[in-house]
């Protein structure tokens, strides 16, 4: 009777090494990866809606005065781009001094709104006042008051920008885990320390929400401030150009206007969306990759 004889040690490692090869996961195609598709398919859509943007325009001979065609618009970006670009830059820059302003002041009342259920309930009636006010109703106001045509335009956008940050970081301080929230009361655990080591943190993913909206509203509040002041002769953002090519019928500048307005608001979404991944992704279920 024979034994099989047991295998050699080099046997043995080249099994050891074909194993996990042949267990292994193949790659996943480029095109179907999750982080690729969010690139490319927004990226497919937009060739595909300028493409039939430029081909209808082309086909029914519309007059550049009605609807200019995407190739005219990129012309007068490009030819205009000394003055666009400079009102550009004006409307950002209130963007984002009334984007600042607004998360530091929404931070500080969700704080205070946390601490008490009293001053919660008697103050947040008004900070819902202030987003269900017109801020066009409003704007002519704060421009006649405030003499510094920058800081009245910066207090308008920071009023629309306002409240979700308000709502969001509230909200987000007041859901904690009820038993993370006993555990830190048997041990006796400081209002401070409550709210650093357990509030905050439990906060931050509606904080980003908040700021994801916030950046977007506050963008809006400037160029609608800007359309108010701009009635008046004061500002030169891009809301000034949009009613200076309005008057003067100069409607590839307009269009021109409004691309680099929609841009600026897509990009401002993205930085936002970009620090929740950095600040959140991690450790929180939300901004964790399950690709």
């Amino acid at each position: 009777m024979t034994t099989a004889s047991a295998p050699s040690a080099p046997a043995r490692a080249a099994a050891a090494n074909a194993a996990p090869g042949a267990s292994a996961k193949p790659p996943t195609p480029w095109l179907r990866q999750v982080r690729v598709q969010r690139v490319v398919l927004p990226i497919l859509v937009a060739v595909v809606l300028i493409g039939l943007w430029q081909g209808l325009v082309t086909a029914l001979k519309i007059p550049p005065f009605l609807v200019p065609s995407p190739a005219r618009v990129a012309e007068v970006l490009w030819g205009d781009k000394a003055l666009l670009f400079g009102a550009l830059v004006t409307t950002l820059k209130i963007t984002l001094f009334a984007f600042v302003c607004a998360t530091v002041l929404g931070v500080l009342i969700a704080f205070a709104f946390v601490q008490s259920r009293l001053i919660e309930t008697a103050f947040f009636p008004y900070a819902v006042l202030l987003q269900v006010t017109p801020i066009v109703a409003i704007a002519p106001l704060i421009i006649i008051w405030v003499k510094n045509p920058t800081a009245s335009l910066v207090i308008c956008a920071t009023l629309v920008a306002l409240f979700p940050i308000i709502a969001n970081t509230t909200l987000g301080l007041r859901s904690v885990n009820p038993g993370l929230m006993s555990y830190f009361k048997l041990n006796r655990a400081s209002r401070w320390q409550t709210l650093w080591r357990l509030r905050i943190p439990s906060a931050l993913p509606y904080f980003f929400g908040g700021l994801r909206i916030s950046s977007g509203l506050a963008l809006i509040g400037a160029v609608v401030a800007e359309f108010v002041a701009g009635t008046g002769g004061t500002g030169t953002g891009l809301a000034y150009q949009i009613l200076q090519s309005g008057y003067q019928l100069n409607i590839p500048r307009m269009f021109a206007a409004l691309v680099l307005i929609t841009v600026t608001g897509v990009l401002l979404f993205v930085l936002m969306a970009w620090l929740s991944k950095l600040a959140l992704g991690g450790w929180h279920e939300s901004e964790v990759s399950h690709d």
